[in-house]
């Protein structure tokens, strides 16, 4: 697991951003999805995250379908499948949220992913990935549930904290986001 430093200036940024953009656009006041959410944008901050995942040959599984044929060659049970799980989730949340604009790169016609719809994808790799309920998965088991069920609202809220963190980084004082 990605360890962070929840008193990291950034982290503390995505935090106050994603959790204004979700009770002010969305009216969602649940404190464990607005905490993954950011967490989840603090790790994608370092690309090498977004590519986490290696193929048996130590080459980075940049495709979601990729993603999904590794899942083929694992064993049905424990925690290696649902983090691959998880993280397929997350990767197509990100992108659908974050970076609309770049799904059309990503799912170009000379990609395996031109076949892959995003958001069906992240749905059921959630809620897969939730089907861990057991410790140590307990907590975050009703969060990745939550967001399989409402991946477009979550998608949605995560453009709006970009549209946020956009209009923050004109204000002198913060660090810049996203490049």
């Amino acid at each position: 697991m990605w360890y962070y430093n929840p008193d990291h200036p950034l982290r503390r940024l995505f935090a106050g951003l994603t959790e204004h953009a979700f009770m002010e656009t969305l009216g969602m006041g649940d404190p464990s999805l607005v905490d993954y959410l950011s967490v989840l944008l603090s790790r994608f901050v370092h690309m090498d995250a977004l590519a986490r995942l290696r193929d048996t040959g130590g080459k980075q599984l940049e495709e979601v379908a990729d993603m999904l044929m590794s899942v083929e060659d694992m064993p049905s049970g424990g925690r290696t499948l649902r983090e691959v799980h998880r993280h397929i989730g997350d990767f197509t949340l990100f992108w659908t949220g974050v970076y609309p604009e770049a799904l059309k790169r990503l799912r170009s016609v000379l990609k395996k992913d031109h076949f892959i719809d995003y958001c069906e994808q992240g749905k059921r790799s959630y809620s897969i990935a939730s089907t861990y309920e057991d410790d140590p998965y307990r907590e975050e088991a009703p969060v990745l549930r939550r967001l399989s069920e409402q991946f477009e609202l979550c998608a949605y809220g995560l453009s709006q904290v970009r549209l946020e963190w956009e209009r923050a980084r004109s204000k002198p004082g913060l660090p810049p986001v996203g490049g």
